[in-house]
């Protein structure tokens, strides 16, 4: 039966799912977004401005909302020629200093996109040409990156948690 902490990681990674789905929503958006824009553009001929800023927009949340699904995948890039060769416990600490390493960067991105957030939100600033609120582009992919940064730091804990392989340090 799974401890509190196993019931803990699996709410999170559900939470990641739903993360990836709306990034996979906003995905849809732009598409249909810049199809509309390029036919009004050659099509009619009369360039629709708002195009350009929405998509442009849009790019901040959509690069996070599926970083922890890749994670929760283990679909980042990695180079294992080397450390597949390594003993299971030098992998491990590898492992360790990976995720320490990922949990830094998850999280100084996630206090400058909280921090970006709430300045677009306390100055009132709205985008240009389309005049909504700025803080609503910044918030999704903020969220997104706390919600990565904690599932790293679970996952660490969950490796640190995990026995080291005894005889092959």
């Amino acid at each position: 039966m799974a401890d509190g902490f196993d019931r803990l990681i699996s709410g999170v990674e559900r939470l990641v799912v739903w993360l990836a789905g709306a990034g996979a929503v906003i995905v849809l958006v732009q598409m249909l977004w810049i199809s509309y824009g390029v036919f009004v553009r050659y099509g009619l001929g009369k360039p629709d401005r708002m195009v350009t800023e929405a998509t442009a927009l849009l790019l901040f949340p959509v690069a996070f909302t599926g970083l922890a699904f890749a994670m929760r995948e283990d679909a980042f890039p990695k180079v294992t020629m080397l450390t597949d060769r390594l003993r299971p416990g030098l992998r491990r600490f590898l492992d360790i200093v990976n995720h320490i390493l990922m949990l830094g960067v998850g999280s100084f991105f996630a206090y400058a996109g909280v921090s970006a957030t709430i300045r677009a939100f306390n100055s009132g600033v709205a985008s240009e040409i389309l005049h909504w609120p700025r803080y609503w582009f910044w918030a999704p992919g903020a969220f997104s990156l706390v919600v990565f940064s904690i599932y790293v730091a679970l996952r660490l804990i969950r490796l640190l948690r995990r026995p080291i392989p005894t005889g092959e340090l």
